[in-house]
């Protein structure tokens, strides 16, 4: 844990006590802050009982020198929280937890990672490539490590933090000696207010950036493009970098190998196609984007190469989690939106898809070029009938209701077709709230129920 913070001394609200909340409230209070804590619901609070608990909404007086927010608490839209808007009312500073972060006076360099897909995946990966290089490092944000419980860093160490749109929204002074925009696609509209809010989020990553700084940014979509050359006239370094091909003075990929372009050379670093861990297109922007980061922080580029060929993968990022008769069994549950399903879709050629669950806007229709490699859909939650509504006349379907019931059958019907190459993958494109607290647990019981099919058939 960080041992000091700012504005000891004085008093500091603290609203939304699960992980990083409560993480915030306790290390603002051990460096001497008075902290005001509350959260709107009973377990929040109970976890709480160390810290001095007060109803926000009216506690008086209001001598807040910061309001620290949790970042899946609404700021703006589609109303901000009651105690956001009274911090606004009375000119309070809002800010969250990696801003706190930012102003512990570590020395440490901070390397910032969003995109609407793919930002969990290049997070761990610039992690495990620093670790497996010696680079004194740190990795946490919205990838599920609450910032201020990392150690603390000296000059020569890099934080590397994972930035959701909530969490940026949430950033006033902190600068981001590189920081990385991957993709952007249409999500959580209902927060931003549309979808030039949902950019104005994104874009915050490079605000503080000063000259000698880097920004990193994935062109291979038109949000970024447009970001892209806005950013072109600095004041920090601009490195442009794409999965679809050549992008002159940049990090690509052509054909699988790795190039890069940085220095005119046009280098090809590895051909990624044989990293298991790295399946796909989605992923090789990943890669692209890990070794343009690395290569800033002063890494050889051999020595990222080889490190990228370890990576280990992200639990429920395309993850196998188990295999029979040739049969992959595929977790793919943080696939909560079309965009992010696309990407696994796009992997695999005789699919017994697993999907459903909450809906988003918009469905699955953009999936329309992926239906030829559905050998069939089995569909859960509450998008069960929308879902069944497009697919129809594309590609089989059952309306399974529960994930046991679709993976058993979906199992069934990949062992009965006895295709080469199937795949049993759940790949949502929904959120999970309907039947699971979390996309996580979502995937936890996909990957129990797989294995458990797996030992009953092979004892």
């Amino acid at each position: 844990m960080i041992a000091t913070l700012p504005f000891q001394d004085r008093t500091v609200a603290v609203l939304g006590l699960a992980r990083s909340g409560l993480v915030a409230a306790r290390a603002l209070a051990a460096s001497g802050a008075r902290v005001l804590a509350w959260d709107d619901a009973e377990k929040g609070r109970a976890a709480a009982a160390d810290l001095t608990l007060t109803d926000l909404a009216t506690s008086e007086p209001l001598d807040w020198a910061a309001l620290v927010m949790s970042p899946g608490i609404p700021l703006t839209h589609p109303a901000p929280h009651p105690v956001a808007a009274r911090a606004a009312g009375a000119g309070i500073e809002v800010i969250g937890d990696i801003e706190l972060l930012g102003r512990a006076g570590t020395g440490a360099k901070f390397l910032g990672i969003t995109g609407t897909n793919g930002k969990s995946t290049t997070t761990a990966l610039i992690g495990h490539v620093m670790a497996a290089l010696g680079l004194p490092s740190a990795v946490g944000g919205n990838l599920g490590i609450p910032a201020l419980s990392l150690p603390e860093l000296g000059p020569d160490g890099h934080y590397v933090i994972e930035m959701s749109s909530f969490q940026l929204d949430l950033i006033n002074r902190l600068r981001f000696g590189t920081a990385i925009l991957l993709n952007v696609t249409p999500d959580h509209l209902d927060r931003h207010g549309d979808m030039a809010g949902y950019v104005a989020a994104k874009r915050r990553i490079f605000r503080n950036q000063q000259a000698g700084d880097t920004a990193i940014l994935g062109v291979d979509d038109s949000y970024v493009r447009d970001l892209a050359a806005d950013l072109s006239h600095g004041p920090a370094r601009l490195i442009r970098m794409s999965a679809e091909g050549p992008v002159a003075g940049g990090i690509y990929v052509a054909d699988g190998q790795l190039i890069d372009d940085l220095d005119g050379a046009a280098v090809a670093i590895m051909d990624l196609g044989p990293v298991p861990t790295l399946p796909g297109r989605h992923n090789w922007q990943n890669a692209a984007a890990a070794y343009a980061a690395c290569r800033v922080a002063g890494a050889a580029p051999a020595d990222i190469a080889k490190a990228i060929a370890t990576y280990p993968g992200l639990p429920h990022r395309q993850e196998l989690v188990a295999t029979l008769d040739g049969i992959r069994f595929i977790n793919d549950s943080k696939a909560t939106n079309a965009d992010a399903a696309a990407k696994a879709l796009g992997c695999y050629d005789r699919i017994y898809w697993i999907a459903g669950g909450l809906p988003k806007a918009g469905g699955i229709a953009s999936l329309a070029p992926f239906f030829p490699r559905i050998a069939e859909a089995f569909l859960i939650g509450q998008a069960g009938d929308e879902f069944a509504r497009t697919l129809d006349g594309h590609a089989p379907v059952t309306r399974s209701g529960d994930l046991a019931t679709a993976i058993a059958q979906a199992t069934a019907a990949a062992r009965r077709d006895g295709a080469a190459d199937a795949v049993v993958l759940l790949s949502p494109a929904c959120a999970s709230y309907d039947q699971f607290t979390s996309y996580e647990a979502r995937g936890d019981a996909f990957r129990q129920l797989a294995r458990r099919i797996v030992d009953e058939a092979t004892r």
